[in-house]
């Protein structure tokens, strides 16, 4: 089984359901390696040797393997994603030191790899899939939009727009939240509502990169990137790897932690008019159609999720999505985050490890991180009291993918 990079996820099925579990979780050390980055800049420092693709990659796999109490010769399938450039799959594997029977494309940047590793795994092509995300951004100084995304050198889906100057990602999100400033009466001010409250979800947050607190003073000061989205409306650049491993729910007993079972998954893709789309719209249509099959394979419904973690690349990106699923009204989303419900103890809690406005910028896979801490119950101070279904939600501009977790049995 291959799914290519970009294409459809598996179909949503009632029989794929809790079939599977994340039993390993490991990441790298977001913070450490920012402060040293900075640090090493700063002091012009000849011996600072940045971090790689390959290095993130094997450190975030040792730790999830120690943490799922497996060996090397358990893992027998493979999915790697190094978003912007690494070895292909058959040399991480050589690097991992793992000798896999399938190997798992990647689809997209988050959803993709879970629900066809799992796919996989229903169909006997493996057992235990480890799944490698690795990326080397800051390390590789990439930059985004301005003059370096020329015609033909960047994705037709940020930069569709160019001439009229939607020359980066921040371009068009600054564009969809003027609109909704105007149509709800909202204000900036209301806006960093939301990046204040994921820095105190990152504060109590060991690895998140933000630990200074962030006031609304500090917020109003900061820099424009563009016109309204100030600096600390958009993520974070950072290195960082990630790895989970998948494996048969029937095989995830007697592992040192609870399983964490994936539940349900789907997908909405954005028509060929996506200025009305995404600025009008929102992308509601998506997120409602895209959720009600998640839930729906999943058995559950809205009401059932207890804590959700979804794809910050902006402040407005997460309003977005609160109010896209159905969480809150249309422009309600900036009063239930100013009224504390996203924080935990509040009757949604939201990116409780910082997201990627103060966590961790790893392009969702921070966010399933947090989810797995979470349906473990081992979240410490930010733990969600009880906590038994959490759902993840993606949004590109050109489609939606969200999938349901749920806790499994403890061990």
């Amino acid at each position: 089984m291959s799914y290519s990079a970009g294409a459809s996820l598996p179909p949503p099925s009632r029989d794929l359901s809790r079939s599977c579990a994340v039993v390993g979780l490991g990441e790298t050390d977001y913070r450490q390696d920012y402060q040293a980055a900075r640090e090493a800049a700063r002091n012009r420092d000849p011996d600072y040797r940045p971090c790689t693709p390959e290095g993130l990659a094997l450190k975030a796999f040792e730790r999830a393997l120690d943490d799922s109490g497996l060996q090397r010769k358990d893992i027998d399938g493979l999915s790697v994603s190094f978003l912007y450039g690494g070895p292909d799959a058959r040399s991480t594997a050589n690097l991992l030191g793992v000798q896999p029977r399938q190997f798992v494309d990647s689809i997209g940047i988050m959803a993709g790899p879970l629900p066809a590793a799992c796919a996989a795994i229903a169909q006997g092509k493996c057992d235990t899939v480890a799944l490698v995300y690795a990326v080397a951004t800051r390390a590789q100084g990439r930059k985004f939009g301005g003059a370096l995304h020329r015609e033909n050198a960047a994705p037709a889906s940020y930069y569709y727009y160019h001439p009229w100057g939607w020359s980066s990602q921040a371009a068009h999100w600054a564009f969809a939240w003027q609109h909704y400033m105007a149509t709800y009466g909202v204000t900036e001010e209301d806006l960093a509502s939301v990046a204040i409250q994921m820095r105190r979800n990152a504060m109590a947050t060991d690895h998140a990169i933000m630990h200074k607190p962030l006031t609304m003073e500090d917020y109003l000061a900061s820099r424009y990137v563009v016109r309204p989205l100030h600096l600390y409306d958009l993520c974070l650049v950072n290195d960082g790897g990630v790895c989970l491993i998948l494996r048969r729910a029937d095989m995830s007993s007697g592992l040192p932690h609870s399983p964490v079972l994936l539940g349900g998954w789907g997908e909405a893709v954005v028509g060929c008019n996506k200025m009305d789309t995404l600025v009008r719209h929102r992308l509601r249509p998506q997120f409602q159609e895209a959720g009600r099959q998640a839930l729906d394979m999943a058995g559950l419904t809205l009401s059932d999720v207890q804590h959700f973690e979804c794809y910050d690349a902006s402040t407005n990106h997460l309003v977005n999505h609160l109010e896209g699923h159905g969480f809150t009204a249309p422009g309600e989303g900036l009063e239930f985050c100013k009224s504390g419900e996203m924080a935990v103890g509040g009757s949604l809690p939201v990116n409780t490890a910082g997201g990627m406005l103060s966590g961790s910028y790893m392009h969702g896979w921070n966010h399933v991180a947090e989810i797995t801490r979470q349906l473990r119950h081992e979240a410490g101070p930010r733990q969600i009291e009880g906590v038994e279904v959490s759902m993840f939600s993606l949004a590109q501009t050109d489609r939606v993918h969200p999938l349901i977790f749920m806790r499994g049995n403890s061990p």
